[in-house]
C-alpha cells in the first residue's frame, strides 16, 4: 500500500516536472534565438514561431491593469490554485486516470506560466498555428498543457456522464 501511494505521488511530480520542463526549456530556446516579433515559418502557412512577451493572461486579457491587480490576479491567484490542485492530488486516491493526468497536466503548464510572471514579469509566447478557417493566438508549451490537460478533464467528464449508472440498492 505504501508501495503504491509513493509511486502515485511520484508519477504526480513526474508528470508536473515534464510539463514545466518542456515548456521552460522551449521559452528559454525561444528567448535566446528569436527577436520580438521576428515570424519563422516552421510549416509553411501552418506553424510559425513568433516572439512575444505576454504580460496579460490568455490572448492579452488583463495585460492593461494596474500593476498590483495584475500580479494578484494572474501570479498569487494561480499559485494558491496550483497548491490546492496539488492537495487535491495527494489526497484524492480515488480519481480516474484521465482526471489524474489531465490535473498534473494543468498543474505543470500552471507552474511554467507563473515561473516567468515571477522572473521576468510576463510570459514568453512564441508559436501560432492558421488553420486556414481560424488561426490561434500566440502560445506556448504551457498552454499546450493547460489545454491538453483540459481535454483530458472533459472527455473523462463526458465518458462518466454517458456512462450506465450502476444502482446498488
Amino acid at each position: 500500500m505504501m508501495r503504491q501511494y509513493f509511486f502515485r505521488n511520484f508519477l504526480i511530480v513526474l508528470i508536473v516536472i515534464c510539463n514545466v520542463g518542456c515548456d521552460q526549456i522551449s521559452k528559454s530556446i525561444v528567448r535566446q534565438k528569436v527577436s520580438p516579433h521576428e515570424n519563422i515559418e516552421i510549416i509553411e502557412n501552418f506553424l510559425t514561431l513568433t516572439k512575444v512577451e505576454n504580460t496579460g493572461a490568455f490572448l492579452s486579457l488583463g495585460n492593461s491593469l494596474p500593476y498590483v491587480i495584475r500580479f494578484f490576479l494572474l501570479s498569487m491567484l494561480p499559485i494558491l490554485v496550483i497548491l490546492y490542485g496539488f492537495y487535491f492530488l495527494f489526497t484524492k486516491t480515488d480519481l480516474s486516470k484521465l482526471l489524474f493526468w489531465g490535473l498534473s497536466f494543468i498543474i505543470g503548464g500552471g507552474i511554467g506560466n507563473i515561473i516567468d510572471r515571477i522572473l521576468y514579469g510576463s510570459v514568453t509566447d512564441f508559436l501560432h498555428i492558421d488553420f486556414v478557417v481560424f488561426q490561434t493566438g500566440i502560445f506556448n508549451m504551457a498552454d499546450v498543457s493547460i489545454m491538453v490537460g483540459t481535454g483530458l478533464i472533459l472527455i473523462d467528464l463526458y465518458l462518466k456522464r454517458n456512462s450506465p449508472e450502476v444502482d446498488y440498492e
